[in-house]
Formats: C-alpha cells, structure tokens, sequence
C-alpha cells in the first residue's frame, strides 16, 4: 500500500473503507494488509503511551458482512504483537468503551469493528482507551505509524479468547432503572416495540426491556444481518423512522425504539407513532435532565429557534455548537472544566451524551434514560410526549446540499469558506435579513416575517465537498422565500458552486 492508501482510511475519529467486494466503482480499500497493519501501528503506539509492554486488547464487532474477516484480522495482528485478546462478539459501540471502565476485566484497550450506519459494503475500526476515543489527529498519527509498517515487538504470542461482555452492559441498564424507579418491573404493562434495522440493537429487548417488565411482541428486525434488508439502520433515515412509527401504531405499543447499526445512536416514537427525533429528541431528554437540575445543553448548529426557545422555558441555557458529535461532547466538557454545569451534548443525528455516563455517545443509555421518566409518568397517568408539548415546531423545514461544480471541487474548501465570509458581509445590509448571535459553525440568517419568517444555515461539510444548507420557515412558503433570497446571496459564487438544488427548490 501507498502511503496515500494508508491516509484515505481516515475518517474523522475513526479508520473506515470498503470491506466486501461487488459494489462497481467501490474497491476494497479495508484490506487484510490495511486491518494488520493498522492494529500493528496501535499496540506500538499503544505501548508507548502506557508506558508498558503486556497489553489486552479487547475487539468487537456489529453485524456487517466483513466483520468476522477483519476481527479474525485484528486479533491475529494484536496478537501477534504478544497482546492478549478478548473477543467480545456482537457488541454496541458505546459498550466496548465501557468494557474498559470495569476493574475486573482489566483490559487496556478496545477496538470495535463497525461503520455505523454507512452501506453495508463499508466497514472501520474504533479505538477506545478509558479516557475515551482519540481525536482526529491522532488516527492520522495511527495511519503514518501503520504505512511506515510499526509494530510492537514481543516476546511470545498473545492469547485469544472470548468474552461475551455485552450481557454485563445491559445488566447494568437493567439496574440502573431499577434504582431510578424503585421498582424490579417498572414496564410492566407498557407495550414496547424495537427496530434495531438488523443492526447490533436486537440485545435489548431480551436483556433490558424483557426484564423490566416491557411486552416486547411486534418487535422487528432483531436478528443480525449485515446486509440491512428490510432498512437503513439510522435514525436519521426517513425510511427507517416510518417502518417503527408504522410498527408503533399497527401492535397499539406505547413507545416505539430505534437503534443505529453500532447503537451509538437512537430515536424514539411515541403512542401516537409521531417521531421523537432530531429537535424533539434533544426537547425530551433535555426536559428531564433540566428538571432535575437547570444548566446547558450543548447542540449541533442546525438546531431549531423553536428548541432553544423550548430549552430557556425549562430552565437552561443553550448552547449551539459544530456539527460533529465529538465537538458538542468536546464543548460540553469544556463548559464544566470552567464551572458551567452542562448535563448533555447531543447532535440532531441522535449522538447523545450524558455528563453522568462519562459523556459516552451512547444509543441505549438515552433510551433508558426516556424509559424511566416513562415509567415514573405512567404512575401519574401521564405520556411522556406531554413533556415536550410545548416544544414550538417550525411549519416547514428542509435541507439542501449544494456540491461544487467541476471548476470549484479542486479548491472547494477555501471557495466555501470565501463564500460563507462573502455572505456574512453581506447580510447586514440586506432588508429583513440579520446574522445569528452566538453562532459557531458557517453564516447563520434570521429571516423576518415579510421575507420568509424563519432561519438559514450555510456550513461547510466537516469530510466531503459539500455545502449543506439547512433552513426552516414559520410560514406557509417560506423556505421556498428563504431558498430564493440564497440563490442571490450565492449568485456570485454559481461558477464553482452548484445552485441548481437551491435553485429547483426555491422554484417549488
């Protein structure tokens, strides 16, 4: 492999390819030589920090179709390298980091092979430590390390062996409510269905929600199947919300839960089948966190108006941040360093992390989370959807992704961001138009009500050539004023980026 091979594995935080061959104009990039090489890299560098020379590495998987080449993969490199193994198997994400936080077992490290909710040709590699995952320079650090072929030298071979932890983690779930409630079967008589899209989701139904009492018939898609046939596992994913708010009124449940591949990630539906997700999910967990102690609630920068206005009513603060569930996670830490109580850090992609779980992204600890204010409403007759029935909601919102025309991909980082300053200079002198306070990530517009009534957003993609463009209107028609008056802020830019998108929208 060319080094350049090596660095295009980086994504993000995170190592991702192509895994599984068939897809035209899609090569495996995440190869044998590639998950060797890089695990090889880790326990060298791994070592180094720890300052010692035995280590145990923990390695887990979801359910896509390369994941037992590339564990077997990893686990020969590690141990190869004279680390001990423990093969975890099926496993979430968020449960490979806390693994590492248990005394007992008394591993040094974790990788989980997953690629979230990307197509099932892709896979990747996520490392934890007890102090969390690394950051961004750091895997391209790893990825130097590997093409130069560094390796830990060892004396003799590790062990491989498994151990299942992913029981351990739901128990502890199961205990957590059970403590929160005061009760062992706190679910009792609520019908509860889970969509887990044949991710790695379907343990909690067995291991969590059985045990505390839910009635879990109708619940789908619990079986392992990396290759995702009925939907994308992704709250996110239009499809995939509609198949469990579907689900949730065809068997009369009383809540409906949905999980990410790796079960970072979470949505919820209510009785009615209407969607908890995006603003109303961030409104429902940051209700209960706020009634139980005011302070702030870190978000993503496309967060509605509506939602920061829901948050002051209930006590707090908001803070909009980046996009990008480690910089809100990031933000949130800082804010308490400095003495500012920040409970939550949540992404409107479902990445939700909690001060109290270590401010892990954690899919099933915010579950749990919502199913005991669940239960403790129920007591009082209550739905837990009345917790965010005053949560104002836009009349219409949409996002456009505007890419860049073949003139302007080669440079399109520094022509998105000259557009982005072109805009914010501009926009002062626009009628009815006026630049978001407190706005951290790309030029934020408040519209007023004679010229579409609501916001807009222009950022730039934290990975791909891309200008997402978020806008939400209070009126009838009003992003389609908001999308128009963007056409002619971006006009002077149309030769390296593509406006057609915003275009054909504005012309709805």
């Amino acid at each position: 492999m060319e080094k350049r091979d090596w660095m295009n594995l980086q994504s993000g935080t995170d190592v991702r390819g192509t895994a599984v061959e068939g897809v035209a104009g899609d090569p495996v990039t995440l190869t044998d030589e590639a998950v060797g090489g890089i695990l090889r890299a880790y326990c060298f560098a791994l070592a180094q920090k720890l300052g010692k020379q035995k280590l145990t590495i923990a390695i887990g998987h979801d359910s896509r179709l390369s994941a037992g080449r590339i564990v077997a993969c990893a686990a020969e490199a590690a141990a190869g390298c004279g680390c001990d193994v423990l093969l975890t198997g099926l496993s979430s994400t968020p449960s490979m980091f806390m693994l590492l936080q248990e005394e007992d077992i008394g591993a040094d490290a974790s990788v989980m092979v997953t690629a979230s909710h990307l197509p099932y040709q892709k896979n990747g590699l996520k490392f934890f430590t007890k102090e969390g995952g690394p950051e961004g320079k750091e895997i391209a650090a790893l990825l130097e390390l590997a093409s130069e072929g560094k390796a830990l030298a060892a004396a003799e071979r590790g062990c491989v062996r498994e151990y299942r932890y992913i029981d351990r983690y739901a128990a502890g779930l199961v205990r957590f409510v059970r403590e929160k409630t005061g009760c062992e079967r706190p679910l009792e008589g609520k019908k509860i269905v889970v969509d887990a899209g044949n991710g790695a989701g379907g343990f909690y139904v067995d291991k969590v929600l059985a045990p505390l009492g839910a009635d879990t018939d109708g619940s789908r898609f619990l079986d392992p199947d990396g290759r995702f046939p009925n939907h994308i596992p992704n709250p996110e994913n239009k499809d995939a919300m509609r198949a469990v708010s579907s689900q949730v009124k065809a068997v009369g449940a009383d809540f409906g839960i949905i999980f990410d591949t790796d079960v970072d990630r979470a949505g919820a539906v209510d009785a009615k089948g209407e969607e908890i997700n995006r603003n109303r999910l961030i409104a429902l967990i940051s209700a209960i966190l706020l009634a139980e102690r005011p302070g702030t609630i870190v978000t993503d920068s496309v967060t509605s108006d509506g939602l920061a206005d829901f948050i002051r009513r209930h006590g707090g603060k908001h803070c909009r941040y980046k996009r990008g569930y480690r910089n809100v996670i990031d933000k949130a830490k800082e804010l308490n360093a400095a003495g500012e109580y920040a409970p939550l850090a949540i992404e409107t992609s479902g990445h939700a992390a909690l001060l109290e779980n270590y401010f892990l992204d954690d899919g099933a600890y915010l579950v749990t989370r919502l199913l005991v204010s669940l239960a403790q409403l129920s007591r009082a007759g209550k739905d837990i959807s009345a917790l965010i029935a005053d949560l104002p909601e836009p009349k219409e919102a949409a996002e456009v992704r505007l890419g860049f025309t073949p003139a302007g991909k080669a440079d399109f980082k520094r022509i998105g961001a000259d557009a982005i300053r072109a805009i914010q200079a501009r926009v002062p002198a626009e009628e009815g138009l006026s630049l978001a306070p407190d706005n951290y990530e790309g030029v934020r517009i408040n519209f007023d009500a004679a010229h579409g009534g609501g916001w807009a957003l222009v950022r730039q993609s934290l990975h791909e050539p891309i200008l997402p463009v978020n806008f939400e209107s209070d009126a009838e028609g009003g992003c389609r004023r908001i999308a128009a008056a963007l056409c002619e802020l971006l006009a002077p830019y149309g030769g390296e980026i593509d406006l057609t998108g915003l275009r054909q929208y504005a012309r709805r």
